[in-house]
């Protein structure tokens, strides 16, 4: 094997992306890794200009002459470039100049996608947000529900010493208000006993929450369903899961009847994913349900709060329903993410199938 031929073996089998340009900024060459990283094969691109498949704006085409001319090797950190498939992907890239034996030079870039990172990174960020709120709330919980019970108790015993019966109205509203707060608090606390694990179908689970939502709005909701048949049963508690999914469904059908010109729709969408990291835990067969609607879409102020107790972004929202699905979810080893903009809002469940009988119990 010549030493060129070992070369481009080398890099071909490297999983980091690598290109190649001339001076003309045209591609040469590109490995497997880069032709998957921007959905085109070396063949494609190479009969495109630079700016149609990697750079986005102008400053950077400049910077890359400037390597050329000067060079002076350089890096760029987050940079957004565009896949030959349309979508839009974050990545560090570096461009080193190589010196031709002829004098002339070529261009290596190195490009790295951050994509995947920076998802794991905001899903350990979420999930420990998540665990620190639930600590904050269940140490709350036990220093309100301590004087509830001797307020409510104290109540009692004064209504059975006065001799008035007029007067236990009064009792009674404290009584009832002690309820009342600690009926809160366990809400807050979301649910109080381990999953009971059987096998479930994901489908029937929506199918009973379609069920639900008609009734409550008398058909004035259009449900779009989009279902992957090939997701296996798996284990989990059906009725959680009914509980977390039928919280976001109605947060999303809240927020549709508050407002907005377009006919309220939410579809229902299921896919099989394969080699899934959630927080820090690789998963090699996911069920990803999302919940999508067509409403306003969530202030920017508080989407990143919105899996908070008592976080809500209406008057008369407790923001209860996101955190216990959060919660439900987290019990089943997922996680549930939200994007949104206006006119579209999409939440997304991701519970791994490959949990087995043992560990769930």
């Amino acid at each position: 094997m010549s030493q060129p031929e070992m070369h481009k073996q080398i890099l071909d089998n490297l999983s980091r992306a690598v290109v190649m340009i001339n001076d003309q900024l045209e591609l040469e060459y590109a490995n497997p890794s880069a032709e998957m990283l921007l959905e085109a094969s070396m063949r494609r691109l190479s009969q495109l200009p630079l700016e149609e498949w990697f750079v986005l704006c102008g400053e950077e085409r400049e910077d890359i002459k400037s390597c050329l001319v000067s060079g002076h090797p350089y890096t760029r950190r987050e940079a957004k470039l565009r896949t030959m498939g349309g979508n839009t992907l974050t990545a560090d890239y570096s461009i080193n100049p190589v010196m031709l034996p002829n004098g002339g030079s070529h261009l290596l870039i190195e490009i790295e996608a951050r994509d995947r990172l920076m998802r794991i990174e905001r899903e350990e960020d979420l999930l420990s947000q998540h665990a620190t709120a639930r600590s904050l709330v269940r140490g709350m919980a036990h220093e309100i529900k301590n004087p509830l019970g001797g307020i409510r108790g104290a109540a009692q015993l004064l209504e059975r010493e006065l001799e008035d019966p007029s007067l236990h109205d009064y009792t009674r509203v404290i009584i009832e208000e002690a309820d009342r707060l600690r009926n809160l608090v366990d809400r807050l606390l979301g649910p109080r006993k381990l999953p009971k694990m059987e096998d479930v179908n994901i489908h029937a689970i929506l199918e009973r929450v379609c069920s639900l939502i008609s009734a409550e709005t008398n058909q004035g909701l259009s449900m779009v369903r989009d279902y992957d048949p090939s997701i296996p049963e798996f284990v989990g508690d059906s009725e959680q899961l009914i509980q977390a999914i039928l919280n976001i469904v109605r947060n999303s059908m809240q927020a549709l009847f508050s407002g907005g010109e377009n006919k309220p729709v939410i579809e229902l969408r299921t896919r099989a994913l394969r080699q899934i990291t959630l927080g820090t835990e690789c998963h090699r067969l996911v069920c990803c349900v999302e919940i999508v609607d067509n409403g306003p879409g969530i202030p920017e102020e508080i989407l990143s709060k919105i899996f908070y107790p008592m976080v809500s972004g209406r008057a008369e929202g407790t923001g209860l329903g996101l955190s216990i699905a959060q919660s439900i979810i987290n019990q089943h080893h997922g996680l549930i993410e939200c994007e949104t903009k206006p006119g579209e809002t999409k939440f997304k469940l991701f519970i791994p199938l490959e949990l087995n009988h043992e560990s769930a119990r």
